[in-house]
């Protein structure tokens, strides 16, 4: 199966060396949304969407005022999935499937560029976004984004162990090669995707880590500001942390077999589609 890595939105918000570990504290750092576009034998699938044509056209109404101000989205609209599955020379209705790292506004918005799309959930993470319970919750789940009424795929806990990791499970209708891995902490349901290639695996994990060191099986570290937004945003930080430390435990014992990637570290982004366009 070929994987693209794409970009699905970029974010600038002011916080320089904290977040990024680079240039002055008023400087904006980078943030990205970083997909999967997989090919497979039947259609495309996604994983995770970032922002939607919708969200570009009217953010602060579809993301809310905090989120625009606070992260300072690009908001292009040739960003979006939808275009770039375009520009790849594929049609939408190619993408038969999207799996959902979480429903964060963030993550989620694509959805509805793909409304025959089956979407992919952790069944916590899509009672969590239905019922948002808390304040947080209010303003990271939006939902318009999921207003089509998508075609829900919902998975509990139940599966098989991967490489430490319990209660994997295979994704129906799709090939054995995809895999949900449940990494909950950042949200209630929140779960990693897995992707085997000819390569070895490709481990999406979401937002259980944010800076590409802290999966560093020799030094992990995090810069301040980003180890601070995840401590804030977490509905279970020790959970999260404990995700984090066996994300660091699979790049220390399976490094050679699995390679790790998160949404939002612009650097990992840039070496995965570096190692994408070298075949590697």
């Amino acid at each position: 199966m070929r994987v693209h890595h794409l970009n699905c939105a970029t974010m600038c918000p002011v916080g320089g060396r904290l977040l990024s570990g680079q240039g002055s504290l008023l400087d904006r750092a980078t943030l990205v949304c970083h997909c999967l576009l997989v090919e497979t034998g039947d259609g495309l699938l996604l994983v995770d969407t970032g922002l939607g044509i919708a969200d570009c056209a009217d953010p602060k109404g579809r993301l809310g005022g905090p989120f625009v101000g606070i992260t300072k989205p690009r908001c292009d609209p040739e960003e979006t999935a939808a275009r770039q599955v375009e520009r790849l020379g594929f049609r939408r209705s190619d993408v038969r499937h999207v799996v959902v790292t979480h429903l964060d506004l963030d993550h989620a918005g694509g959805l509805v560029d793909f409304p025959d799309a089956t979407v992919h959930v952790h069944e916590p993470e899509l009672d969590a976004a239905l019922a948002r319970l808390t304040l947080p919750e209010k303003n990271r789940y939006r939902p318009e984004q999921w207003a089509h009424r998508p075609h829900w795929a919902r998975y509990r806990a139940s599966g098989e162990p991967w490489h430490g990791f319990e209660c994997v499970r295979q994704l129906d209708g799709l090939p054995p090669e995809v895999l949900m891995v449940p990494l909950v902490g950042h949200t209630r349901g929140h779960a990693g995707i897995a992707v085997q290639g000819d390569r070895g695996w490709l481990l999406h994990a979401g937002d259980a880590y944010f800076f590409r060191d802290e999966v560093d099986p020799v030094a992990p570290r995090c810069t301040p500001g980003l180890a601070l937004f995840q401590r804030l945003v977490a509905i279970d930080d020790e959970a999260r942390r404990r995700n984090r430390d066996r994300l660091q435990a699979l790049a220390r014992d399976h490094g050679a077999e699995v390679r790790i990637v998160c949404a939002h570290d612009p650097v990992e982004l840039e070496r995965a589609q570096a190692a994408a366009r070298e075949g590697a």
